[in-house]
């Protein structure tokens, strides 16, 4: 047998695995081949195959393995199980660009799944090499394991600890600062998903620096790039006032207002989002909201979107009025109530009316002027049928009810209290009566308050 001869021998056998190899990541991409694939023990010859003298042949079987573990968690538990980890995190870090690409795809889709499996490639040693690939050259290998890190950090506060410790957020940092796109978006997700767990998390995003470049790239055109800076910036701002009070302070008004108008849903929800969990905390955080404009703002995109895209916003405007009165006059000079009364007539999910009838209770509970502004509106009827309702949720018909009594206690305005005589329960009732006797006979709640006394029903 001649040399040539010998040499085709090899040659075919390479051609046969780089087919067959090609062949299952193709067949991995469409659900129906999966089970096929699993019960023919794909997993321990694509594992041999990740060894292959061939780059091109381990890259593929990486690729395959990595659609493979993507599809659900019993097969990223197989990867686990057959030992695959510790072999790519060994060829990470010794590998080309696409090989190292197409390892930090598996870790990503194994990762992606349960605190768990995210659990076992931490504990496999991969989190420093991924780190590591956040400094490589090629921006796809950054992505790739800026990715992963993403799907491991997201699941808790302690697998986003060990992605803190390992050194990914000032690396993280640098990333939004390149001008690859994807590689901004991935990295501003990524910063999120760590901030989101704990205050301590959160400041770590802070320390870094990341603040103030988020807040640059707000004007950006980019939509899905905004939606997740605005995501950062809120799971920063959310923890505690000194954290919103860097948020803020990184100049994030007015611009931030103009995201509330902008023709992607996402980015408004998140826009509306932020501007929440600043507002919260204090009466002061809400004060600068009402001072930029904020408040006309998110009622303004209240009116132009519809479903949860509208419950950021709502549950704003709870937070500003719940502070003070002054704030929640605001939000009635903006014309909020009659905005939030239609959502709470409009909106078929039961949350988003629970939220709105909150926000209601939130506005019309400091005094009557307050109160009548809400009443006025016709909307005390619509919170006492969907109180009523056998069919709303209980947490719609518990909001329903306090907002009722909230408004009813504040409430001097007849009108709006007579339709309750005829319809109201007792336990309702009771405080629609109590508020035409302070109406009509105030000389009763005069004596009361100034001798102390009670009036029994027979007085």
């Amino acid at each position: 047998m001649s040399q040539r001869q010998v040499l085709q021998v090899f040659e075919q056998y390479q051609k046969a695995r780089t087919q067959f190899v090609q062949m299952v990541a193709e067949l991995a991409t469409r659900p129906q081949n999966i089970e096929t694939l699993q019960n023919a023990g794909v997993m321990s010859l694509l594992r041999t195959l990740l060894l292959d003298v061939v780059p091109t042949i381990q890259q593929t079987a990486a690729l395959a393995l990595g659609r493979l573990a993507n599809y659900n968690d019993d097969l990223a538990e197989a990867v686990v199980k057959c030992d695959i980890l510790p072999q790519l995190v060994y060829s990470l870090a010794e590998q080309n660009r696409f090989y190292k690409k197409a390892a930090a795809f598996v870790l990503r889709a194994v990762g992606k799944h349960s605190p768990q499996l995210a659990q076992a490639i931490v504990d496999c040693g991969a989190l420093d090499t991924l780190v590591i690939c956040l400094e490589d050259f090629d921006p796809g290998v950054k992505e790739a394991a800026a990715w992963a890190l993403r799907y491991i950090a997201r699941h808790n506060a302690e697998l986003s600890q060990a992605v803190v410790d390992a050194g990914a957020v000032p690396l993280l940092v640098f990333c939004i600062q390149e001008p690859e796109i994807a590689l901004k978006r991935i990295a501003a997700s990524a910063l999120s998903d760590i901030a989101k767990h704990s205050p301590e998390l959160a400041q770590t995003v802070v320390d870094a620096g990341a603040v103030a470049y988020l807040a640059q790239m707000l004007l950006n055109p980019d939509a899905k790039l905004k939606h997740q800076i605005l995501s950062a910036l809120s799971q920063v701002s959310k923890h505690s006032v000194d954290l919103a009070e860097m948020v803020v302070e990184a100049e994030i008004f007015p611009v931030v207002l103009t995201c509330l108008k902008d023709k992607d849903e996402y980015v408004k929800k998140n826009a509306s989002t932020l501007i929440r969990e600043i507002a919260k905390h204090t009466p002061e955080l809400s004060q600068l909201v009402v001072n930029t404009g904020g408040v006309a703002a998110v009622i303004d995109c209240i009116g132009s979107c519809k479903g949860n895209t509208r419950l950021p916003g709502i549950m704003m405007l709870g937070y500003v009025a719940a502070h003070s009165e002054n704030l929640a006059m605001a939000v009635i000079i903006s014309k909020g109530v009659p905005q939030l009364s239609v959502c709470l007539s409009e909106e078929p999910e039961d949350h988003i009316k629970a939220a709105a009838a909150w926000a209601l209770g939130q506005i019309g509970r400091h005094t009557p002027e307050h109160a009548r502004a809400v009443a006025v509106t016709n909307i005390l009827p619509v919170l006492l049928s969907l109180y009523m309702s056998t069919e709303s949720s209980e947490d719609l018909q518990v909001k329903s009810k306090k907002a009722i009594k909230s408004i009813l206690q504040k409430c001097t305005y007849l009108p709006a209290l007579e339709p309750f005589l005829y319809d109201a329960p007792p336990n309702i009732l009771k405080h629609v009566v109590g508020q035409f006797s302070k109406v009509l006979f105030p000389w009763i709640f005069r004596y009361t308050s100034a001798e102390g006394g009670q009036l029994s029903t027979t007085e």
